[in-house]
């Protein structure tokens, strides 16, 4: 795999897997099997800091999180996009870094304010809203399971700011 830049986000469907780096900021396409690059790229103009990637096998969309701006919705049928959910708006401004799937359902991993945001893929409806402990300085990534429940990796605990954890959280909203 020739990957210019740092990379950011990889994500498998089938037998392709897709590649967000630093730069360019272009989605690259690779056979899983090889890491061969695959045709072209799939340009999404209007993306700025692509730091995550994830494709949904049932609806065959990427989400790519667009740090600081929003994700974007990228058909793998014809390669068209949508800015699938702003992060800035007049009442709700939020800075995404981390992006997780799981039957339908996208869950936002956030900084600041450090939540996750857990998103029907269909409606694009916000389902909840899970806040973190005080003592938690820094959210690094998020996953739900299959009880319901989010497990997330972060730093600060309380009784030590500065040690690095894995911890299980609940639904709040």
């Amino acid at each position: 795999m020739n990957a210019t830049g740092v990379v950011y986000g990889v994500t498998q469907l089938e037998k392709v897997m897709y590649v967000v780096c630093e730069r360019p900021t272009v989605i690259k396409k690779y056979t899983a099997d090889t890491l061969n690059p695959l045709g072209e790229d799939i340009q999404v103009r209007g993306m700025r800091n692509p730091c995550d990637i994830v494709a949904c096998r049932h609806d065959r969309q990427l989400y790519v999180a667009d740090e600081g701006y929003c994700v974007w919705q990228v058909s793998l049928h014809d390669h068209s996009y949508v800015k699938w959910l702003p992060t800035e708006s007049s009442t709700d401004r939020f800075h995404v870094y981390t992006l997780s799937l799981t039957s339908g359902r996208l869950l936002v991993t956030l900084w600041h304010p450090a939540t996750l945001r857990q998103y029907s893929t269909i409606s694009k409806e916000l389902l909840c809203v899970v806040e973190l402990p005080k003592h938690v300085l820094t959210l690094y990534h998020g996953a739900e399971t299959v009880r319901g429940t989010f497990v997330v990796g972060h730093k600060g605990m309380s009784r030590d700011y500065w040690q690095y954890a894995v911890s299980k959280l609940y639904r709040t909203l």
